[in-house]
């Protein structure tokens, strides 16, 4: 009985608050805060679920395969948060490659990608995201 109490609630708040949407609530050189959880290193989002520690295969160029999970995901958008004052680069390779998935890169500085992100996510629209919280 007590179990089915419990799955109810849990059921009632999950259809309250949709889970599969994680907005950022806050920024800052070196640190981020997505779905509660404070990241002091670079995060990605994919499909409601946050992956902290995002590193890249080439430091601050961000590559293909860096970026596979997002894009086995099928989002509309892509949104690229290149650090506070935006020294992230996308490689001409991805470039070509969200292209031709039709996939729509933004990139822009982090903290105006985050408002970019947290907008398109309002919008119900499929975006995920990658954000550095450095350089």
């Amino acid at each position: 009985m007590f179990q089915a109490a419990l799955f109810l609630l849990v059921l009632t708040f999950c259809q309250a608050i949709d889970i599969t949407k994680i907005m950022i609530a806050d920024f800052s050189f070196g640190r981020i805060v997505a779905n509660g959880q404070t990241c002091n290193n670079d995060i990605k989002i994919v499909q409601g679920t946050l992956v902290p520690d995002w590193w890249r295969k080439s430091g601050h160029n961000v590559e293909i395969e860096d970026l596979q999970d997002a894009l086995d995901a099928d989002p509309e958008f892509i949104v690229i948060g290149k650090g506070q004052p935006g020294y992230m680069r996308i490689t001409d390779s991805l470039r070509e490659h969200l292209s031709e998935k039709n996939v729509k890169l933004i990139e822009e500085p982090t903290p105006k990608a985050i408002e970019t992100f947290n907008r398109l996510l309002k919008k119900g629209r499929r975006v995920a995201g990658g954000f550095h919280v450095g350089c």
